[in-house]
């Protein structure tokens, strides 16, 4: 059986079978474990987070990977199947809190980190967590003479989103 034309029973064969899982009939519901790709875009449209184009994201749905709004706009959808959605300012990623808005001494930073360091508006600097919790992140807002102020809100908190997505395999 070289490279020459099916033979017949391998038409009759490939014309008759199925595939094991119907994906028609395996929507995505808590607990999935996805492949997907997707993209978050700002108010303005700039892009956020995008995987389209490179390896796809593997998640599983209620461990806290994606937020409860984004993981909603999953649910029902189905493998193979594309969507676009748009998230009221807030909605995403909570609306933002001005109490973490907090002013970091020079010093404190001095010592945590290297103490001839340069600070610009814009950068973000990373934070251990206490008794080893998660890292977490700032932007400096404001530079004073004695202290930084730091921005500690998700970067789209407050914000419209658009979030698109294609399912690769749901599980």
């Amino acid at each position: 059986m070289g490279g020459g034309r099916p033979t017949k029973l391998a038409t009759s064969l490939a014309t008759t079978h199925k595939p094991l899982v119907d994906t028609a009939l395996n929507p995505v519901a808590n607990e999935s474990f996805l492949t997907l790709h997707y993209r978050l875009c700002g108010p303005d449209g700039a892009v956020f987070l995008d995987t389209f184009g490179a390896k796809p994201a593997t998640l599983s749905l209620g461990r806290g990977e994606l937020t409860p709004a984004i993981e909603a706009c999953l649910i029902g959808l189905s493998e193979g199947q594309r969507a676009r959605f748009e998230l009221e300012p807030g909605a995403a990623f909570g609306a933002r809190n001005p109490q973490l808005l907090q002013h970091v001494g020079r010093d404190v930073l001095a010592r945590l980190g290297d103490p001839d360091a340069q600070y610009e508006v814009g950068d973000v600097l990373h934070f251990g967590a206490p008794e080893g919790g998660s890292a977490y992140a700032g932007v400096i807002r404001e530079l004073g003479a004695n202290s930084l102020l730091f921005d500690f809100n998700h970067p789209l908190a407050g914000c419209a989103v658009s979030f698109e997505v294609q399912l690769i395999g749901v599980l």
